[in-house]
């Protein structure tokens, strides 16, 4: 929760003390725990497409990433940036703790939190968009938001757009869903319909469906 002293600029390679994910999947980055100026760190690493023609997309993910982390430094529910490495890796504070798809229970003041935190990064133009239990880890009691690769930062001018307003609606509905799964709490009938898909995003998300289907019965 922001308490490193940031660099926000190209550092040194850390040596990895313990690897957390190997990355497998297509630009899917090997995370590791490190150390840096004697404090615990995590670093997202894409080094291994040097070279390759992913080579820019991977740029672009670490880019991004940083650049989030970098408008939301301060912010107690969101690790520090440390920097980034030749643009192919980044580097973060290490924020102790559980993750909620780890825990079997979690007080409603942690929630009422994570609340509070999406609406303030909403009303910075910010969804995360990845909003799911291994990535929330609660530290001392405070809900800290990780693993922003997915997160878009949108123009003041397109906040009100009807993409826009559905990431916000998909990051809140995903919060509501741990919240009930957690504490039991079901949404009211007034947040259930504020959540509700429109017509447009499911027949969108049908239409994938059954592309997919046929694509997977031509294999």
């Amino acid at each position: 929760m922001n308490t490193v002293s940031a660099c926000c600029g190209d550092i040194a390679v850390p040596a990895p003390v313990q690897l957390l994910k190997r990355g497998e999947r297509l630009l899917e980055p090997d995370v590791y725990r490190t150390e840096f100026n004697g404090q615990p760190a995590v670093f997202k690493d894409y080094r291994r497409y040097r070279g390759t023609l992913l080579a820019p997309v991977a740029h672009l993910l670490v880019r991004r990433e940083a650049g989030v982390l970098r408008r939301l430094q301060g912010w107690k529910h969101a690790p520090a940036l440390l920097g980034t490495i030749g643009g192919l890796a980044l580097g973060m504070e290490f924020v102790p703790g559980d993750t909620l798809s780890s825990v079997q229970h979690a007080g409603q003041e942690v929630f009422d939190q994570l609340q509070q935190a999406l609406s303030r990064l909403h009303a910075a133009g910010i969804t995360h968009n990845d909003l799911h239990g291994t990535n929330i880890v609660v530290s001392a009691g405070v809900p800290v938001l990780l693993d922003f690769t997915s997160a878009l930062r949108t123009p003041r001018w397109l906040r009100n757009g009807p993409i826009s307003r559905q990431l916000r609606r998909s990051d809140m509905k995903n919060l509501v869903k741990m919240r009930q799964r957690l504490t039991g709490l079901a949404p009211t009938p007034e947040q259930a319909a504020l959540l509700a898909e429109p017509g447009w995003v499911r027949t969108l998300r049908n239409a994938w469906k059954r592309l997919y289907r046929r694509i997977k019965g031509q294999n």
